[in-house]
């Protein structure tokens, strides 16, 4: 399953398809990409039936039977801290303070000892699967029952800007499409009215590396995430200029149309003309569709209260996943929530006093993301929804300074979860060590985690591929890479 840039021969460029012709493109092959009328799914037309370019997020037929149509990722940006939150170490408990002998790999380096600082909340059993929750989410704990907790999670670097380049890209360098552009690469927009992918940051800054964790890197920029606010006009500059109706407005796009085509002819490789072309029809049909989509006027105030936007700590996230739930169930494939700002002090990134941080943030999210899987369970769309929650890495179970309760970072051992989507909930999978600073059972890493959402999609991991520099490029790499099959 694989749809390259449009305006090209059969919807690749002529040097593309010899090259995949030369490599024995099996006619299997090209029947994915055909839709059920034997037409090339990347060829098909804009809603006003006129516009001559390729849509490439028209929907495609999926691999396998997809389980969900929607993801959203709830990232936690800074490294929130496994054994304070999710991952219960009783091993830790009466040796605060107490220079061990431990291998650690962070933000200051490699070490071999350090201070221990005991988790700073107790750990409770939760639901009928026995979970443990610490107190920092005494809401989420309710929703125990349906959530998988995968405490094994590895990543290849306990730095910012290349761990989250690589939750998002699958690489720790820039330059490759996220997760979001893969999906919408893969199956196309179920809505053509809105945007395929949405990221929405927190107010207070957005992180590291900025527009490289939500672009669409190497493919066409028709695939990259619409940055959506919460506050004040969720997409700038939608709305028409003043005494500008929407014949006028069909009547110069179309206009426009007609000049860009001839112009997209004689550069069939040019993907930023083609993502232009698009944005503009988009921006159109958006119109119309984006002020009904985030009007959470239309919401009880028991909705409301449920996700916490009644309160202050938690109504700018509450508002964000209200706001994911709207999306989805209006056909957005990918919504992308971050919790955390630009600076240490505002994200998860706790090198100093671990409680002041944590209970900020957990406060800020605990509320809203329960109310989130609560809201989509009792509406039917769950099951439809893949929720994925987690950060770039984690914490280790020692201080990083000579005084205070802060945690360096550690990608060496970490916890994530997933819901909805057809995952088993109430489950554990994977183990860290006694002071839960390595994963020794059952050890995922982010690849994994990739090719599981992929799958709980529809799409093969080790099929989907992008033709880019020669090479058929994959979000999982090219070894081959299984989904984490206890949550399968």
């Amino acid at each position: 399953m694989s749809h390259p840039p449009t305006g090209s021969f059969c919807g690749r460029t002529r040097r593309e398809f010899l090259w995949q012709a030369g490599a024995g493109f099996t006619g299997l092959a090209m029947l994915g990409l055909l839709d059920k009328d034997g037409f090339f799914a990347s060829q098909a037309v804009a809603a006003d039936g006129k516009t001559p370019f390729g849509n490439p997020l028209a929907p495609h037929t999926p691999h396998l039977v997809p389980q969900a149509k929607s993801v959203i990722f709830l990232y936690m940006y800074g490294g929130p801290s496994q054994i304070d939150t999710f991952d219960y170490k009783p091993a830790l408990v009466g040796k605060e303070g107490k220079t061990i002998e431990v291998k650690t790999r962070g933000r200051q380096g490699a070490r071999n000892k350090g201070r221990i600082v005991e988790p700073r909340w107790k750990f409770h059993q939760y639901g009928q699967s026995g979970q443990w929750v610490s107190d920092l989410f005494p809401n989420l704990a309710t929703c125990v029952d349906d959530i998988a907790f995968i405490k094994s999670m590895t990543a290849d670097s306990p730095i910012h800007g290349s761990a989250m380049l690589q939750m998002n890209t699958g690489k720790i360098v820039s330059g490759s499409p996220c997760l979001g552009s893969w999906v919408n690469y893969g199956l196309g927009s179920l809505n053509q009215d809105l945007p395929g992918f949405v990221v929405m940051l927190d107010p207070r800054g957005g992180p590291i590396s900025g527009a490289k964790n939500w672009q669409s890197g190497y493919m066409p920029a028709t695939f990259q995430a619409t940055l959506m606010r919460t506050r004040g006009e969720p997409i700038l500059d939608l709305a028409p200029p003043a005494g500008i109706s929407r014949p006028m407005q069909r009547e110069m796009l179309d206009t426009l149309a007609q000049y860009n085509s001839e112009h997209l002819a004689l550069r069939s490789d040019n993907t930023n003309l083609e993502a232009r072309i698009a944005s503009y029809e988009l921006a159109y049909r958006m119109q119309s569709a984006a002020p009904e989509a985030t009007d959470l006027g239309q919401e009880s105030a028991d909705t409301l209260e449920m996700y916490g936007i009644n309160q202050p700590k938690s109504r700018v996230f509450g508002r964000q996943c209200l706001l994911a739930r709207r999306l989805v169930e209006r056909g957005v494939r990918f919504v992308q929530l971050y919790s955390g700002g630009a600076h240490n002090d505002d994200n998860w990134d706790a090198h100093s006093d671990m409680e002041s941080n944590h209970n900020l943030h957990a406060g800020e999210t605990d509320l809203p993301v329960a109310g989130l899987i609560k809201d989509l369970k009792q509406r039917g769309l769950l099951d439809s929804t893949l929720l994925v929650w987690g950060g770039e890495f984690g914490r280790q179970p020692t201080a990083e300074y000579a005084k205070g309760s802060g945690r360096d970072h550690n990608a060496s051992g970490f916890t994530m979860w997933m819901a909805g989507g057809g995952i088993r909930g109430g489950q554990s999978i994977g183990a860290t060590d006694e002071l839960g600073n390595i994963a020794v059972e059952d050890r995922y890493h982010v690849k994994h985690l990739h090719a599981t959402i992929l799958h709980k999609l529809g799409i093969d991991p080790n099929r989907l591929s992008y033709l880019h520099s020669g090479l058929d490029q994959k979000l999982v790499g090219v070894e081959h890479v299984e989904p984490i099959q206890k949550l399968i």
